[in-house]
């Protein structure tokens, strides 16, 4: 059953809005002027804003652009990393200061609309905990739909199956889920990992636009590694396939073997081909070097997580 959500801020509730930055120069202006916008609505419903920007190493103007905010919105918290650790580490940095009774994670480059916010707030009002808006079309190049559809095709194959087919990135979390976010793993994949907790999500559909300024970052290699991550992050199948096939591969050999030694008792030994045994040979090979991949995937996870090595540096915070 739904409760209304408990002011922490005397009458006053408080949104907290996390925003990582990287080579968003150009549309932070624009981001700016839609959040104050927000922001008035918001204040209609007894709601008040927290705007917390981490600049993740960006090398164009973003961090000036992010201190003239600064200026204008003197309440505004700006944090510099000193090099780039990715989206995901820069906004668990941005966790750190939040100090609202929900937050919401919102890229930089206006593709998800900050406009949805207040019918997000709505929904927490209502005693939502956790809130996501669902993407029913992505303006995205070709390749970028291809990769989403098998990617997320395999998320709901191998770990959860409800997960949103077209997947989400733009949320809202009660502050009951901060503890959660702040000390997930490192190699993990944030939405996925917000939805793994399983609290019953409210869902706003809404189309994905292209993104209006700049290019972005997201390349092949980050593909990859997001793809690992949730695939070796939340799900133990990679580990019970390779047994499988070892099973199988170990069951065959060892039924060719019996047929070799049969064979020779009998006196009906056959040479095989040369080519036949290199390419068998081969595939094996191959298997077993896939097969350790995989595992090495899995013990470089455990070594990341005990080493104590920092998500993220801060090296200003204005």
């Amino acid at each position: 059953m739904k409760t209304e959500q408990t002011p922490r801020h005397g009458g006053r509730k408080k949104l907290s809005v996390v925003v990582p930055v990287y080579f968003n120069e150009q549309s932070l202006p624009h981001l700016f002027e839609a959040l104050l916008r927000i922001e008035s609505s918001l204040l209609e419903k007894n709601v008040e804003m927290e705007l917390i920007f981490v600049d993740d190493g960006s090398g164009d103007g973003s961090l000036k652009e992010l201190l003239k905010i600064k200026e204008r919105r003197q309440q505004t918290r700006v944090i510099k990393l000193t090099k780039n650790f990715g989206a995901a580490h820069a906004s668990k940095t941005g966790y750190q200061f939040v100090t609202g009774d929900c937050f919401v994670p919102i890229a930089a480059d206006l593709q998800d609309p900050p406009e949805l916010i207040p019918a997000m707030v709505a929904k927490w009002l209502q005693g939502a905990k956790f809130v996501i808006c669902k993407r029913i079309h992505r303006s995205d190049p070709a390749m970028s739909k291809v990769f989403a559809y098998v990617f997320y095709k395999l998320v709901r194959f191998f770990v959860i199956q409800d997960y949103p087919s077209r997947g989400y990135d733009l949320t809202l979390m009660d502050r009951a889920l901060l503890p959660y976010v702040q000390n997930c793993s490192k190699n993990i994949n944030p939405p996925l990992f917000v939805y793994w907790l399983g609290f019953q999500p409210e869902v706003i559909l809404y189309e994905r636009q292209k993104r209006p300024f700049g290019k972005s970052g997201y390349n092949f290699s980050k593909r990859v590694k997001l793809f690992l991550d949730s695939l070796l992050g939340f799900s133990v199948a990679p580990i019970r396939l390779i047994s499988l096939i070892g099973f199988l591969v170990s069951l065959v050999s060892f039924g060719y073997g019996t047929l070799i030694v049969v064979n020779a008792l009998r006196g009906k030994t056959l040479v095989l081909g040369f080519a036949t045994i290199v390419t068998i040979l081969s595939f094996l090979l191959g298997l077993i070097i896939v097969m350790l991949g995989v595992i090495g995937e899995y013990i470089w996870r455990i070594f990341d997580e005990i080493n104590k090595r920092p998500e993220s540096v801060i090296d200003e915070i204005y």
